[in-house]
């Protein structure tokens, strides 16, 4: 006699194992339809097909293997192109690295000039408005420093 915890075990088990059956009868019946409509073949649209979580096609090996290899099959490896085009397409962005390289050293070369311009121009207007005397010394001046 078995009991009545074993009994309450098994049944959950055998509950749970036609859960998961009914759920990849499910998957595959999505699959081929997904097929059948020629829809691509994601695990996206088999979950929603299906009506089954991506946890549950992720961890379920033949599903998964299944889904993955009909995706491939659905995305045509896009054609290398020739040796020539791939030597024209690096020589011309190279060029452009190049250029754009000079471009970035001109312009923080403009900036740096322009912030020594700023500099002298704020350390001038200091010693302006302590030659006026406003009540602040050249030392004082400096020592606010920038603004």
């Amino acid at each position: 006699m078995t009991d009545p915890r074993t009994k309450r075990t098994q049944t959950l088990a055998a509950a749970a194992k036609a859960k998961s059956q009914a759920k990849t009868e499910a998957a595959e019946k999505a699959i081929r339809t997904l097929v059948k409509r020629g829809e691509p073949i994601t695990f996206q649209a088999v979950q929603r097909e299906a009506d089954v979580s991506h946890a549950f096609l992720y961890n379920h090996p033949d599903l998964r293997g299944r889904i993955e290899r009909l995706r491939a099959q659905a995305r045509p490896a896009a054609p290398a192109p020739p040796a020539n085009e791939q030597s024209t397409l690096v020589l011309a962005l190279t060029g452009q690295i190049t250029r754009l390289k000079q471009q970035h050293r001109e312009e923080v070369q403009a900036l740096r000039d322009a912030l020594e311009q700023a500099h002298g121009e704020n350390l001038d207007l200091r010693r302006e408005l302590a030659r006026r005397g406003a009540g602040i010394t050249p030392t004082q001046a400096h020592a606010i420093g920038p603004c």
